[in-house]
């Protein structure tokens, strides 16, 4: 489920900010985004995040800010006299004097060029000593994370009901309608083989006629996969109302609802509950594309 939190914590000489940013995935996967020497707490980061998200892609950016000393930024010799190098390579080219490179390239210039100061960067031993500040900023973020979401999720699940109860709705105009294709079958037979044995002065055996209106009435009988449609909505129902992460759960029910209606819109072999199957396959597509931001 999408979402987004964040913290922030300071202390004496550093100040750090976290973001925590979620989509849908069906899977658990995590993206961190730091500083040089933040790398290695991961392992930590990961587990604070698993605590609350099961599946999903989450991005966790870590920013640090700390006073920094004298001691923390170095020249690079090497780097600064080779940039002096080139420019006093280029200014024979042109016919400079040394002066006039000076003037056009001070050394305050050469200190903004890539490479030329260096920064320590933070020690294992400090991102460790840096951690419980850290994993306070993580675990306010993951919070205020979990708060969106649950105002997502519950805004979804008032969807979630509402495409179940369309399904139930057009499954029970199926179940009304499946007792009158049968008769519908029998006259419109019994009017065929009237006409066409006519032609030929026979007459139609009432136990003909009951035997063939009984065969179709086996093969378009849809009342156990109604049963079963209508078992896998209440237990879709029953499963939103845990309090554990149930988005397989539901994701299979879904899987299962879809495969009976396909079975009902083959067996029943009529407009009028094509039309109702057509509406029912609606409905839980749309509660298939929601059902993959469910954890």
């Amino acid at each position: 489920m999408t979402g987004f939190g964040e913290a922030h914590r300071q202390a004496e000489g550093i100040a750090v900010a976290v973001e925590v940013r979620t989509i849908n995935n069906r899977y658990f996967k995590l993206t961190l985004k730091c500083g040089e020497g933040y790398s290695l707490l991961e392992p930590e980061i990961e587990s604070v995040v698993r605590q609350q998200i099961r599946r999903g892609t989450v991005q966790v950016n870590l920013r640090v800010d700390r006073v920094r000393g004298s001691e923390d930024y170095q020249l690079n010799q090497a780097v600064l006299s080779n940039y002096r190098r080139q420019l006093q390579t280029l200014a024979e080219q042109w016919g400079l004097s040394s002066g006039e490179v000076g003037d056009a390239a001070p050394l305050a210039s050469l200190l903004l060029l890539p490479g030329v100061v260096i920064e320590n960067p933070t020690s294992p031993a400090e991102a460790e000593e840096e951690w419980p500040l850290l994993r306070d900023a993580l675990v306010e973020a993951m919070q205020n994370l979990a708060q969106m979401r649950a105002d997502e999720g519950r805004a979804m699940a008032a969807d979630l009901r509402a495409n179940c109860r369309s399904i139930s709705a057009e499954l029970a105009s199926i179940d009304e309608r499946a007792p009158l294709v049968i008769d519908s079958y029998r006259g419109r037979l019994a009017d065929r083989l009237q006409a066409t044995l006519a032609d030929f002065a026979v007459t139609l055996d009432p136990g003909d006629l009951i035997r063939e209106v009984g065969l179709f009435a086996e093969r378009s009988d849809i009342s156990e996969e109604i049963v079963r449609l209508r078992s896998h909505l209440e237990q879709f129902d029953a499963i939103m109302e845990l309090a554990e992460s149930s988005g397989r759960k539901l994701e299979f029910l879904t899987q299962e609802m879809f495969r009976e209606t396909n079975t009902i819109g083959s067996k029943a072999n009529d407009v009028q509950i094509s039309r109702h199957v057509i509406e029912i396959k609606a409905a839980i597509e749309r509660v298939r594309e929601m059902i993959q931001n469910v954890e």
